[in-house]
């Protein structure tokens, strides 16, 4: 897919694309990053003298593919930072699960480590856990549609793991089949209101591995 064709929505505040497997969101040493991507192509595209100003309002892990929203703008990553902070943006990810979970639809509740140190003043493990809500809609076969609540560190890979099912390629959190390169989970759709015009915004996008 070239540069071009990943852009799925452009504005003079949002810049959507469609983030392929197996490169980072953000710049990582010694790695390439979408980020770096991007910026490069707007600078060359638009002929900019100086520096691009464009930063991801979300992650996607290395490996997921899907929409990936950045804002051009200052002011449009404020109020983007506010959006998701009051549960605006509503992302729904496609997934293939070596497994079925156990009902067609359901909801999967856990609380999911975020750190754990040693205090200076006890020399003592503390464990920090949030909660980790989603919910799923089976499609066919082993596919799932999940809407994410809640937005966790690697929060569907964990979740779906715990279950049993842990998503196809995923070999990090107990998928078998190593020849599985590419992780099978994709964020195929997502609805917010823009950050200037309070426009609603709905992207789509569809998974090769559908």
């Amino acid at each position: 897919m070239s540069t071009k064709d990943m852009i799925l929505y452009e504005d003079n505040h949002l810049f959507i694309i469609d983030k392929p497997a197996g490169i980072s969101s953000l710049p990582n040493e010694g790695m390439d990053d979408i980020l770096t991507d991007m910026k490069d192509y707007i600078k060359m595209r638009d002929k900019k003298a100086g520096n691009v100003y464009l930063m991801p309002v979300h992650r996607l892990d290395k490996h997921v593919s899907g929409i990936l929203v950045m804002a051009k703008t200052s002011k449009a990553l404020s109020r983007l930072n506010k959006t998701i902070r009051d549960m605006e943006f509503k992302k729904f990810y496609i997934a293939e699960l070596t497994h079925l979970l156990p009902y067609d639809e359901g909801e999967l509740v856990h609380h999911l480590v975020k750190r754990q140190f040693f205090s200076d003043v006890y020399n003592k493990p503390k464990v920090f856990s949030k909660e980790a809500i989603l919910h799923y809609r089976h499609l066919h076969h082993r596919f799932y549609e999940i809407e994410l609540t809640t937005g966790r560190y690697h929060q569907i890979r964990a979740q779906v793991a715990f279950m049993g099912c842990p998503i196809v390629g995923d070999h990090k959190y107990g998928a078998p089949n190593k020849r599985t390169k590419t992780m099978h989970l994709h964020h195929a759709r997502l609805s917010f209101p823009h950050p200037t015009t309070k426009e609603i915004i709905e992207i789509d996008s569809k998974p090769i591995f559908l």
